[in-house]
């Protein structure tokens, strides 16, 4: 686990664009089994999550379309709340930073730390807003 101190710059990174922080099992299905659309962000402390996913998932909030709900857990942090996160995510192993879409409960779109790490910005962000255009009508 790491100090609160860490990682409060990085938790407030999403939180003040308007993301809601998940601390436990219950939130995460409350919120990921409502009806409508939402987002999680699955937040870690690696450099491709300050670098690459935060910046990218709140470059995607400009679409016209948005999830319902705009959601974030932090790996190594919130364990219960990543874990929980992470069983609506199978079949998709355990991933830091990801980003999951859902749809009424059913996961209808996922972003692995691989399609992350080493990609500009706007494509991450693109491919977000495509989906919300799918998905969140």
């Amino acid at each position: 686990m790491y100090p609160p101190e860490l990682v409060a710059p990085m938790k407030e990174d999403l939180t003040s664009a308007g993301f809601e922080e998940l601390r436990t099992a219950e939130e995460v299905e409350n919120a990921i089994l409502a009806k409508g659309s939402t987002l999680v962000v699955v937040n870690s402390v690696c450099g491709c999550a300050a670098g690459n996913a935060r910046p990218a998932v709140k470059a995607s909030l400009q679409s016209d379309v948005l999830p319902d709900r705009l959601t974030t857990v932090f790996a190594g942090v919130d364990r219960e709340a990543t874990d929980k996160a992470r069983q609506f995510m199978a079949p998709y192993p355990p991933s830091s930073p990801s980003i999951a879409l859902f749809k009424d409960g059913e996961l209808v779109h996922f972003i692995e730390r691989h399609q992350i790490e080493g990609r500009p910005v706007e494509l991450i962000a693109s491919n977000l807003m495509q989906a919300y255009d799918t998905y969140c009508r």
